[in-house]
């Protein structure tokens, strides 16, 4: 199969509460805004389903691998609307009683082609005064996952991991990596464009980038700056706040342009 020379690919970004129902009907939305701006791959941020009132919420939803009404919906909309969808994050059963935050691709089928548990779980103390411990209720994966699609291979990731640069080196030579999120304000301002655009350029690869964008019914404030980012670390579209999508043409060919010009992948020593 020959590869195709583009990619049109959007991030959603969402403003998700404790209503499942209402979350899903606003992403349904928000993907039928992407697909009829031609978008082929689109990515939800993590949390898309469902953000509860407390951290635990979550675990009355979980979903075994393979059934389910939110994995139900994901295979459903990727088969109607034609488009690999990336389901940003879900609640998947773990054994301890804890939930996996697992990241599903389903293909332009609705077929379930990846799944990827989030390895670094966000327990932090904020200088702010803002604290979590996502490792309450989420079990942290342990292995990386990259999945070959139409446009070369897409590697997998959720949030926190964005700070831990040795998964990505795991994804050298992927054409894309997707980065699902619920990214806090203050590290959001401070970090997130920073450290999505040092990730394009160390792996020479597009970066999509899906946040969580507004406040919450928890009380909690999300960054949002969804965007796009092509393997030079230039921004090729994104959106600040909000619900919406960020969605942009990646030429493929800038990829071997790349990486022929300036060799760094080859050139590396670890």
């Amino acid at each position: 199969m020959t590869t195709p020379s583009t990619l049109r690919a959007a991030a959603v970004q969402m403003v998700s509460s404790a209503d499942q129902a209402e979350n899903l009907q606003h992403a349904e939305s928000l993907l039928k805004e992407a697909q009829a701006a031609g978008a082929e791959l689109v990515l939800l941020p993590e949390n898309f389903s469902f953000m509860g009132l407390q951290d635990t919420d979550k675990l009355a939803l979980m979903e075994e691998l393979g059934r389910g009404p939110v994995q139900d919906w994901l295979a459903a909309q990727a088969a109607r609307l034609g488009i690999w969808l990336l389901g940003g994050s879900i609640p998947l059963r773990a054994i301890d009683g804890r939930c996996h935050a697992s990241l599903l691709v389903y293909d332009d089928t609705g077929k379930l082609r990846a799944r990827y548990d989030k390895m670094h779980l966000f327990d932090v103390q904020l200088a702010e005064g803002e604290s979590y411990r996502e490792s309450g209720s989420i079990a942290p994966g342990d292995t990386p996952c990259q999945v070959e699609s139409p446009w070369g291979g897409v590697g997998l990731s959720i949030c926190y991991d964005l700070r831990f640069p040795e998964l990505y080196r795991q994804y050298a030579g992927a054409s894309l990596l997707v980065v699902p999120s619920a990214f806090t304000v203050p590290t959001g301002r401070a970090h997130w464009e920073i450290l999505l655009r040092a990730r394009a350029i160390e792996n020479q690869a597009f970066v999509l980038a899906a946040d969580q964008g507004g406040n919450h019914a928890n009380g909690r404030s999300t960054w949002g700056h969804s965007v796009i980012i092509d393997p030079w670390g230039q921004i090729l579209a994104q959106l600040e706040a909000g619900e919406g999508i960020a969605i942009a043409t990646l030429d493929l060919a800038q990829l071997v342009q790349t990486r022929e010009r300036l060799p760094a992948l080859q050139h590396r020593r670890l």
